[in-house]
């Protein structure tokens, strides 16, 4: 296996976009050089967003990390390969570090629109490395959106970055939604349905956060400021501790996955990482987030830690969640799930 790094073109181009502020348009990248421009693509060092002509620069250290972890999984010859990817991308994130960014809030709070709500996303999406905590209130989510959002969610799940995310009970009803929310819960992702209104926000590494501003959606915050973040990560934990779990393969009319392997939970209440437990049992990073999601769910722990502690604690109780659950929502007050 290798991994392919960007060449002296692409570098050279990639340098040249951070330097104007991270953003540039689509045929303004291709007159100037079209096959750099459409390597970065491939790599994801310059982000495309279908609905606009417009590149963001993503971080690259975010795809050095990620180059890293490929090369780990591969034969152990690929292993000094692997160990060197991140550092010999460190003139880019140089580059990237010292530039000055054309949209970047010089201020803790600022009002965006349009394409520049997709820009901060992406940005933003490319520095993450811990957990995303989303709120998206209505019903049915637009197919697009969810199309163009599960590849995303699918390889930061598999790179162990957590995602949460708060519905209102109209998601139920629209079955691409249950299906998009199935598929996410599978790979680790963990929803829950609130019956309150609540605000559509997302929040980053809680280091930064995207709140909408308007109706429409066309507007949004951008909130680095360290006391408005903690509020508003107060606020959703707390609507996440009222709000309830739904048994997602059940609404979707899927077979129920197989129980959590006993191993697993053996190797979790002794106090190995997620990272350590894949490499111990050989599975892959994604089986093993889909397994913890399911016990964090039925032990209700916000942490690894925390479950680790449950587990060694719970002689009297199962090691996976049981398999005879009603479809649909499930009971999260005291006594059972």
């Amino acid at each position: 296996m290798s991994v392919r790094l960007p060449d002296e073109a692409e570098r050279a181009l990639y340098r040249e976009v951070v330097a104007q502020g991270g953003m540039v348009l689509l045929r303004e990248a291709m007159e100037q050089d079209s096959d750099a421009t459409l390597g970065l693509i491939e790599l994801g060092l310059l982000l495309h967003h279908d609905h606009g002509q417009v590149l963001t620069a993503a971080h690259p250290r975010a795809f050095g990390e990620r180059a890293s972890a490929e090369l780990r999984s591969a034969a152990n010859g690929m292993l000094r390969a692997a160990e060197h990817a991140a550092s010999r991308l460190e003139d880019l994130v140089q580059a990237y570090d010292a530039a000055p960014r054309r949209g970047r809030p010089s201020r803790p709070l600022r009002l965006v629109a349009g394409q520049q709500i997709a820009h901060h996303i992406a940005r933003i999406e490319s520095e993450m490395r811990e957990e995303t905590l989303a709120a998206q209130p209505g019903g049915a989510r637009p197919v697009r959106v969810m199309q163009q959002t599960r590849a995303r969610s699918l390889g930061f799940l598999a790179t162990g970055i957590e995602l949460r995310t708060l519905y209102q009970p109209g998601a139920l009803a629209d079955p691409p939604t249950v299906d998009y929310a199935a598929t996410l819960t599978a790979a680790g992702e963990r929803f829950r349905v609130l019956d309150e209104p609540f605000q559509r926000m997302v929040i980053f590494d809680r280091r930064a956060a995207v709140v909408s501003a308007a109706a429409d959606d066309r507007q949004a915050m951008i909130i680095e400021d360290p006391a408005v973040l903690a509020t508003l990560v107060d606020r959703f934990e707390r609507d996440w501790s009222r709000a309830e779990r739904v048994d997602w393969q059940a609404a979707a009319g899927r077979p129920r996955p197989t129980g959590v392997p006993s191993e697993l939970t053996d190797l979790l209440a002794a106090g190995l990482t997620q990272k350590a437990i894949a490499s111990r049992l050989g599975l892959s990073p994604r089986t093993v987030a889909g397994h913890i999601a399911r016990l964090r769910e039925f032990y209700d722990a916000e942490t690894l830690f925390q479950l680790g502690w449950q587990l060694r604690g719970a002689s009297g109780r199962p090691a996976a969640p049981p398999g005879d659950q009603r479809p649909g929502r499930t009971a999260e007050k005291e006594g059972g799930l």
